[in-house]
């Protein structure tokens, strides 16, 4: 498994990380907690070393569940989690409701994101005591708000930082701009980001309408911070395994999604069909070479790719063997420069 640094932290790695959104449940229609725990386990085996996490995915159970995966092997994993995603937070921006049983009912838990100081010190320890750890190695704050200034959050995450409670700082869902206040008080190691084939607006210039953008990318490279990608299947969408046939649960948040209708599932594979010859080429699955595809981007790091079990995860891992060239990335980018206008993406 190849691996890249995280920032300037000195910690290494794989380029293929474990993403455990799914793990808790909430809004992807239920999981089972062994074949989670399974899954982190196969993903270990298979050379993965980063596991990324986050308090609100399934509001503290995924975080539990990784706990329970990593308490006898903790030394063979660089665990990412996150804060800023509160609920019934005192203060913040508000980002809906939910009763927790379904992605779109409305009840009594008020989502808002909160990056204030004393929010993070609570946070952290909470996500310490269900990791089951002392540390954390890349903390990230998850979203980003303006009632609290960013310079106040980065002081409280260096405290953390100089306590030892987290060795690693990252962002995710920010801006260059936004990026620049946080590194004006201290070391900023990563940049986590939605990116994949087909949602590219991290790259700057002009996909899928995009235009004037910042070249997100570039700036990171630049910068040395390391940056993730997230969904860089697209929640499934690009692995070669939702089929125009698929039919999701309405507790699964695919099914409200305009990009999971029938019709655009059908443009996709068919897409993906194009671009069998060079998986085939590689011997490898189409959602390996989509990956590969990922990491091979310049200034993208890492992509950070879900699995319910133990299965999808070896696969998932199999990505970091593939070794594309120039010509395999040109057409791949080809074709879908060319495809993707067919898409809809919302």
């Amino acid at each position: 498994m190849l691996t890249r640094p995280l920032g300037q932290s000195g910690i290494e790695a794989s380029v293929v990380a474990l993403g455990t959104w799914v793990m808790g449940g909430w809004m992807w229609g239920g999981a089972d907690e062994q074949d989670s725990i399974d899954a982190v386990h196969a993903g270990l085996d298979a050379g993965v070393t980063l596991l990324d996490t986050a308090p609100i995915y399934g509001f503290g159970h995924s975080e539990i569940v990784v706990g329970k995966a990593i308490r006898d092997r903790r030394d063979r994993v660089v665990l990412a989690t996150k804060c800023g995603m509160v609920i019934n937070a005192p203060g913040g921006r508000s980002v809906g409701r939910s009763t927790a049983a379904s992605p779109s009912e409305h009840g009594h838990l008020e989502i808002k994101i909160y990056n204030h100081p004393e929010s993070i010190r609570h946070e952290v320890e909470l996500s310490l005591k269900r990791l089951q750890t002392d540390y954390i190695d890349l903390y990230q704050t998850h979203w980003q708000e303006e009632d609290t200034p960013i310079e106040d959050t980065m002081g409280a995450l260096m405290r953390l930082k100089e306590e030892g409670k987290i060795r690693a700082i990252g962002v995710c869902n920010a801006t260059p701009e936004i990026m620049d206040r946080y590194r004006s008080v201290g070391p900023l190691d990563s940049d986590q980001e939605q990116y994949s084939m087909i949602h590219r607006k991290m790259e700057g210039g002009s996909f899928q309408g995009e235009d004037g953008l910042p070249d997100q990318m570039g700036y990171c490279e630049k910068s040395n911070i390391a940056m993730l990608a997230y969904s860089p299947l697209v929640l499934g969408l690009l692995s070669g395994s939702v089929g125009p046939d698929r039919v999701f649960s309405d507790s699964d948040l695919r099914s409200k999604q305009k990009r999971f209708s029938q019709p655009n599932r059908q443009k996709i594979a068919d897409l993906l069909a194009q671009f069998q010859p060079v998986a085939d080429k590689h011997s490898c699955t189409m959602a390996q070479l989509v990956i590969a595809w990922t990491v091979n981007q310049p200034g993208m790091t890492h992509a950070l790719v879900g699995a319910r079990t133990p299965a999808q995860a070896v696969e998932n891992a199999g990505a970091g063997l593939v070794r594309l060239d120039a010509e395999d990335l040109a057409l791949l980018d080809g074709l879908v420069r060319s495809g993707a206008t067919e898409l809809d993406l919302t």
